[in-house]
């Protein structure tokens, strides 16, 4: 879970009490603003809101391990509107993608 700070949350899926919680960081700097999450083949997936990268963070440690530029995906235009960010991950597990 995130609350948009650059800690994260690991919560029991039956009752939601927190077993575990990491701070992300980028070297040694923390990375707020994490939101929309996905994890997938042992990394943790974190839009950066408002921002055209996405943290690719170690569960273990919470170091990101890597960062994806979507830099051109959204244009000028669409930036004009009221909710006019990159928003949004999701995994296609038959394609791997």
């Amino acid at each position: 879970m995130s609350d948009g700070t650059a800690t994260l949350y690991f919560l029991n899926l039956d009752t939601y009490d927190e077993i575990g919680r990491i701070e992300v960081r980028d070297k040694g700097e923390p990375i707020t603003n994490l939101n929309e999450l996905e994890y997938t083949q042992g990394v943790i997936y974190a839009n950066v809101w408002q921002t055209n990268r996405i943290a690719l963070i170690s569960p273990e440690t919470g170091k990101v391990v890597g960062w994806i530029n979507l830099e051109g995906l959204l244009s000028e235009d669409d930036r004009s509107q009221p909710v006019g960010v990159l928003n949004g991950i999701a995994y296609d597990a038959k394609h791997d993608q």
